[in-house]
């Protein structure tokens, strides 16, 4: 049942003054479009975009070189410090060697091992994060 309209009532009509809604495009929607190079073409034919790309690499393996190397130098420079701050270390005796020289001869070398394990795994990990933002581009 639908409802009757009320007696002198006219029913709805479209509104002539509203303009209607016009999709607008381009002329050139079949121009041929610049070709998006990947950016290992940037890299490989060394254009600025590349040379930025491997200057953040360099950059960032840099960072990371320049952190190990200070830690293990802290490392390896802090013990010299400690054995004279602590002069009773001095005197101790590891297996009948002077603890100072058993931890230079025993413990320094894994640290170094431990340091260059570390420095290797996370240079991959840069250089897969690089790897991903190149080819996701």
């Amino acid at each position: 049942m639908s409802p009757e309209p009320r007696p002198g009532r006219r029913p709805a009509q479209p509104r002539t003054d509203v303009p209607r809604r016009v999709a607008v495009t381009s002329p050139r929607t079949a121009a041929a479009r610049r070709p998006r190079y990947p950016a290992t073409r940037e890299i490989d034919e060394q254009t600025g975009l590349g040379e930025v790309y491997m200057r953040s690499l360099l950059r960032t393996q840099f960072r990371l070189a320049l952190f190990v190397c200070t830690v293990l130098a802290c490392v390896v420079g802090g013990l010299p410090l400690l054995f004279l701050l602590m002069p009773d270390l001095r005197e101790m005796h590891l297996l009948g060697v002077p603890l100072p020289w058993a931890v230079l001869a025993g413990l320094i070398y894994p640290a170094f091992v431990i340091g260059a394990w570390l420095y290797v795994r996370q240079a991959e990990r840069n250089e897969r994060h690089f790897a991903e933002l190149v080819e996701r581009r």
